[in-house]
């Protein structure tokens, strides 16, 4: 109780009842795990935080309405922020979430594609255009392809199913900690080819962004001091993080969630304020080389340690 009692004292907090709206990137799932925890244990109300957490009706949704000011914080992509960035958006990464990347060109288990070289006459599919197809191309040219050798189709969100039913040879997009584990719960088995093998360098899957013109740095300091908070409880009781996080929704109940558990939560990142600068510079370089945008972003214009913003 004592150490409880002082992790509370050591977070700065913002203002009595400072109020935070956060888009999430999605419905509700495990890769969010440390914002609902927070809330369930307390720890935003200890920073002085009321968060209200809202769910977009469209994923492309969350980085309009961070720039427009309709959310204090959203929860968006490294690479989507980039693009963001080249598109003039006044976005601007504060944290970060889960600091892996968790994207990846899945196959069939019991197919001979071994290696994106083998995917040459094929069909792959995407789900979101633009970043997902640059990366697809990045890693058929890692093995000495070029985007002309497949056939690129734009499945939507029908990720597993597109795959299950042989409508494509390849996804590219899915998720490795819940395709893998919906392919598996349907009695498919997948086969992971990871960007970061095939020519992508490593990139934080999902940051929090926010707007830099109109963000509060204590406000936002404070909620990744609580998440961060959060992120060590369940990864100290991953297993009892579970149950408490299970039991706010009866929607988060499923077989998939509870399988995707155990491959999300040693992602989360411990310290969330903190930047690894080569990463966002390393990704910066990657997108104009492949063309996909003109480069020359600093990083204080891509991320941010809110820590460090003057008050």
């Amino acid at each position: 109780m004592r150490h409880i009692l002082a992790l509370a004292l050591m977070a700065a907090p913002a203002h009595a009842d400072t109020s935070l709206t956060v888009m999430l990137d999605w419905f509700v799932n495990p890769d969010h795990a440390p914002i609902i925890l927070a809330e369930e244990l307390g720890y935003f109300t200890d920073a002085g935080l009321a968060v209200q957490v809202v769910t977009p009706s469209d994923p492309n949704d969350p980085p309009r309405m961070v720039a427009a000011g309709r959310a204090d914080l959203a929860i968006s992509y490294q690479p989507q922020l980039h693009l963001s960035r080249h598109q003039d958006l006044p976005v601007i990464r504060v944290g970060t979430l889960i600091e892996t990347p968790l994207t990846c060109l899945v196959v069939l288990a019991d197919s001979d594609i071994r290696t994106p070289a083998d995917l040459s006459g094929r069909r792959v599919g995407f789900a979101v255009a633009g970043v997902q197809e640059v990366m697809l191309d990045a890693m058929l040219a890692d093995d000495g392809l070029v985007p002309g050798d497949v056939e690129q189709i734009n499945i939507g969100w029908s990720i597993s199913p597109a795959l299950m039913s042989g409508q494509v040879d390849g996804v590219i997009g899915a998720f490795r900690n819940f395709e893998l584990n919906q392919l598996r719960l349907e009695g498919f088995d997948g086969r992971c080819l990871y960007p970061e093998a095939h020519g992508i360098p490593a990139y934080d899957e999902l940051v929090y962004i926010a707007n830099p013109d109109r963000m509060d740095p204590e406000a936002v300091g404070a909620f990744l001091e609580a998440t961060a908070r959060a992120t060590d409880f369940l990864k100290n009781d991953p297993d009892e993080a579970w149950r408490i996080f299970s039991a706010t929704a009866s929607e988060l109940q499923t077989p998939l969630n509870e399988a995707a558990w155990p491959d999300t939560w040693p992602r989360f990142s411990s310290r969330p304020a903190a930047v690894d600068a080569g990463r966002y510079q390393r990704f910066e370089a990657f997108l104009a080389e492949r063309g996909a945008t003109p480069g020359g972003l600093a990083l204080r214009d891509l991320a941010i340690d809110v820590n460090e913003v003057p008050q």
